[in-house]
């Protein structure tokens, strides 16, 4: 197993800073959120690129993924949706990344239209980042929540440079036991997004291990040689803990929960949570 961190929880933190705390608590990877506000998205220069590659290199760790805010299931004219898309898969070109992370975006209860939206943008982009050597992931976020409304798109879509990031967390909030979310995802997934929050209604990070997502049952799911990568979004929640102090610590939950599982055999069938679906709803990252 591979591990990694999002940027998402060190908001603002210079990109070789990050790169030394992944390295120091034995992170393989992390995953940049692209966002102007960050220190490398895809407005940055060439030279910025290469520069930030360097860095990582010379940290040993690699860029995991592309956390971009591109909408393939949100109402309006393709090519802006599919020239984000080309953006955030060049960038992850120039960085060695295998993955470009996309949002659903579609409406509050994704339907037909949003599907078919979805649908086209992504078998339009998947050639692109293919001839890049990337990946696009549809995020189980927002109008796709769940692993099964992700899958009904992917399945459609049907190509190899298109495939599905599962967030632990929205799954869980839509109702699906990991085994559930594993299964619809089985010819999809990326990487595995973990977290941990206190309950369906009260979002704001904590550790890994100290809330209510059922976490090890999710680990149990996830190909040896897979990656996890703990999303901890103090960006969104300036309340919580820092993340530096935690990295080690959530490194050996992780690493724990690997040795004690079945590594992708299976799982238990942990349940979502208490009252089925939840209505909680926290900011696009």
């Amino acid at each position: 197993m591979r591990y990694a961190f999002s940027t998402l929880g060190l908001p603002g933190t210079p990109l070789d800073r990050s790169a030394a705390l992944a390295a120091a608590h034995g992170y393989d990877g992390l995953e940049l959120r692209a966002h102007p506000e960050e220190p490398l998205h895809p407005g940055s220069s060439a030279a910025d690129r290469a520069a930030a590659l360097r860095a990582l290199t010379g940290e040993g760790v690699s860029v995991l993924g592309i956390a971009g805010y591109a909408k393939v299931a949100a109402p309006g004219p393709d090519d802006a949706v599919l020239a984000e898309i080309q953006a955030l898969v060049r960038l992850a070109a120039d960085l060695e990344a295998p993955y470009v992370r996309v949002f659903p975006g579609g409406a509050a209860q994704a339907g037909p239209e949003a599907d078919d939206l979805a649908v086209r943008r992504l078998l339009a982009a998947a050639p692109f980042a293919a001839r890049h050597g990337v990946r696009i992931l549809l995020e189980t976020h927002d109008s796709h929540r769940t692993a099964a409304a992700a899958a009904r798109v992917l399945d459609r879509v049907a190509h190899p440079a298109a495939g599905a990031l599962w967030d632990v967390l929205h799954t869980w909030l839509g109702g699906e036991s990991p085994a559930e979310s594993r299964r619809a995802l089985a010819a999809h997934l990326g990487y595995v997004q973990v977290k941990d929050v206190a309950s369906a209604r009260e979002l704001t990070p904590i550790g890994l291990g100290g809330g209510a997502l059922p976490l090890a049952d999710a680990v149990a799911q996830v190909p040896r040689d897979g990656w996890l990568c703990w999303e901890y979004e103090k960006r969104w929640y300036p309340d919580a803990a820092e993340l530096p102090g935690q990295l080690a610590r959530g490194r050996a939950y992780l690493v724990e929960l690997v040795a004690g599982g079945a590594g992708g055999a299976g799982g238990a069938e942990g349940a979502g949570p208490a009252g089925g679906p939840a209505t909680a709803v926290r900011p696009s990252r």
